[in-house]
Formats: C-alpha cells, structure tokens, sequence
C-alpha cells in the first residue's frame, strides 16, 4: 500500500529563491506545451499532439535555454508534462460524458505550487538516516535543503513533491509499505449520519459537535476581503507592499481554516476505526447538494424571474463546505483500510424518515430537523440517531448480501 508523508522544509534565503525558480521555469513549460497543443488543434486542421511527442522535445529545449530549463531534472520536466497531459485526458472524459468540460487552462506563478519527481534518486534524494537528527532532501538545481521531519517514514520512497504553500515550503513523499497489521477485534459496528447542526451522529446516540471553522473564521476573513478590495486589480508585478501583505492574509486565513478542517476529519476518523469493526455511512454526492437552484422565468415579466430560494441555498451550501463532508470520508477509508476495518457506503434516500421500529416511510416523521416522532407506532428520538440507525442496518444487508 502506500502512504503519503508531508514534512516542512527550512530552506535558506538562497534555496528558496532557487526553489521559486524553478516553480517558474515548471510553469513555463507547463504553459508552452499547452500553448503547443493549442496552436496545433486550432491551425494544424485539428492535430492532437500527445506527450510522447512533447517529451522527445525536452532534449532541444533543455539545450536551446540551459539557464532555466537546462538546470532541473530532466523526469521533473517530464512530470510536468504528464501533469498537463492528465489535465487533457480528464478534459475530454468530461466532454464524453456531457460534464462541463473545463478545458485546462494557462498556470501563472500563483497557480503552479508543485513540482513531483517520479523517482527517488532521479534528481532528488531523500537522505535521512536513523542517527542524523538533520534530515535533509537533495534537489537538482537547489541543493540539500533541512526538513522538519516530525515522525519516521516507513517503508520505501517512491515520489517526491516540493509544494509551496504562501510562504512555506513542504516535500511530500510517497512511500510503498506493506500492508500494516490489522488493529484487533473490537466487536462493534456504527452506523453514521453526517449533518450541518452536528458533524457526525452515530447509531449508539453519540453525537460529534460541528466546529464550524469557517463560520468562526468569517468575520476575520470578511474583514480581510474587505481591505484586499479596496486595492485595484493590477498585475502581479506592479503591487505595491501593502497590497502583497493583504493578499497573504486572505491566504493564510483560508489555510488555517483549511488545516483545522483537516484536523478534525482525523482525529474523528481514526476515533471511530479504533472503536469499531465495521462502520457504515450514507453515500453522499456532496457536489449535487451544494448546486445552487435552477432560476424560475416569470411567464408573467418577459426577462424576469421568480423567487427561487437561492439566498437561503447559498447559506446551506456555505455550511456543507465548512463541514467538509468529502474530506472526511476520504480520510476515514484510508484509515479504515490501513487498520483493517470495513467501511460500506450506503443509499441515503429516507434514512432519515424511516421509523427503526415499524419501517414507516413518510416525511412527517420529521417534524422537524432535530425530532423524529413516527406517525405509525408513536417511536421518538433524535432524527440523526435514528437516520444513522437505518444507515447501520442498511450497512449490514449490504455487507451479508455481498459474495464472499
């Protein structure tokens, strides 16, 4: 299986410089293969051109301008390229199956934040041995930069990354390990159900309050918004000092928001594999939830429209971000995986009103948000619990109804 490691780097003045040029010269490359394919499809009687042919150019280009693109790896470069022609390949399954297609577009320096080795050894090295407390990575054009290692990294190293986060810089490695031993038996099964007014119900009664991390960060990140907009719009190159420094605080407040919302989906997630065996969740299509409303023409105003409730779902869909429903789930399958644990995702249609008891199916079972009182039998409880109860059993067909 393989694992990803994320650790800060503490380059110098000079590293960091060295490490910004060669974002921009990825960036670059990047940019001129797209304007490449561009060009060829529009004035070339629509010629595709695929990696393959680009990557065989890497050898005259490196050569033409060795100053900023001969000094890097050359499986950098190639990755980069393989980046872009990703990029294409998810564009035109988009446009197979009637998506909006989003074709790849143009990377400034803002936009282009990583740069991966294929290949430890090929251009990098990660050096760190058991007895150095210095750890340190070895990058082609860069030299050995220190690395904040905060935990050991098992197994073999596959990839790395050199991300750039504001100011910071980070190396992400892959790493191959074998397939950990599996945490013991603990004998229990949880059903969950995901929601706005509480992160995380499950099927036992217990609840997971919502942190809303964004919503307590909004009046700062308002204020931020506030003050970066009385700035104009001009080039990168032409901001003055100030606005630099209102930029970086928008920025750095979305990354602290985005950070604690990480945190929390972990430690939630490997709270509930350490508790139990078996762990079943709603299928969620977090993307269709969070659509605004189709606009209603008003037959009556020619150009006019109707009250589609669109101020209300922009509030609901606000807080279904700040949740971060997907995040989490992602987050709890690999960590179920890596314990050994099973996870099934399950139909979410009316788990939240049907009656546990009975099995009556209605939308008056749900008064309102937080009660459920069956209309039938007369049970009440929290609709959460009850919704994640119905997640439990559904969970549990679903896994015995399965093949061996």
């Amino acid at each position: 299986m393989m694992r990803a490691y994320k650790f800060l780097m503490r380059p110098t003045v000079r590293q960091a410089q060295a490490l910004g040029e060669m974002l921009r010269d990825h960036s670059s490359l990047y940019n001129g293969a797209l304007q490449e394919r561009r060009d060829a499809y529009r004035h070339a009687s629509k010629t595709s051109i695929k990696y393959r042919q680009q990557s065989a150019q890497l050898k005259d280009i490196r050569a033409f301008d060795p100053e900023r693109q001969g000094r890097w790896s050359f499986s950098s470069q190639q990755a980069t390229l393989r980046r872009l022609d990703r990029a294409f390949g998810a564009f035109f399954r988009r446009v197979k199956s009637g998506e909006k297609p989003g074709y790849p577009r143009f990377r400034g320096v803002n936009w282009f934040d990583t740069v991966e080795f294929p290949k430890d050894g090929d251009g990098c090295r990660w050096d760190s041995t058991p007895h150095d407390p210095v750890t340190r990575v070895r990058l082609q054009g860069v030299g050995h930069v220190r690395v904040h290692q905060h935990r050991a990294v098992a197994g073999r190293v596959k990839t790395i990354s050199i991300k750039r986060e504001g100011r910071q810089w980070f190396v992400v490695l892959s790493a191959e390990q074998v397939q950990p031993e599996p945490l013991p038996a603990r004998g229990c099964v949880v059903g969950i159900d995901l929601g706005i007014a509480n992160f995380l119900a499950d099927s036992s009664g217990g609840f997971v309050p919502n942190p809303g991390h964004g919503r307590s960060a909004a009046a700062k990140l308002e204020a931020a918004q506030r003050a970066l907009s009385r700035f104009p719009r001009v080039r990168r190159d032409k901001r003055t000092a100030n606005h630099r420094r209102a930029v970086e605080k928008v920025a750095n407040l979305h990354r602290k928001v985005r950070r604690q919302r990480l945190d929390h989906a972990h430690k939630t997630a490997l709270d509930l594999v350490r508790r139990h065996d078996f762990i079943a969740h709603e299928d969620l299509k977090v993307r269709n939830m969070s659509k605004a409303p189709v606009p209603k023409p008003d037959p009556g105003t020619p150009g006019g429209f109707l009250p589609n409730g669109a101020g209300a779902k922009a509030g609901l869909n606000r807080s279904i971000s700040d949740a971060g429903w997907g995040v989490f789930l992602t987050i709890l399958a690999a960590k179920a995986e890596s314990a050994g644990r099973e996870v099934i995702a399950v139909d979410p249609r009316n788990t939240s009103r049907q009656c546990p008891e009975c099995g009556h199916i209605s939308a008056e079972n749900r008064p309102t948000q937080a009660k459920f009182h069956c209309g039938t039998c007369g049970h009440t409880g929290h609709a959460d619990t009850v919704g994640a109860i119905n997640v439990l059993r559904a969970g549990l067909v679903r896994r015995d109804a399965a093949p061996a």
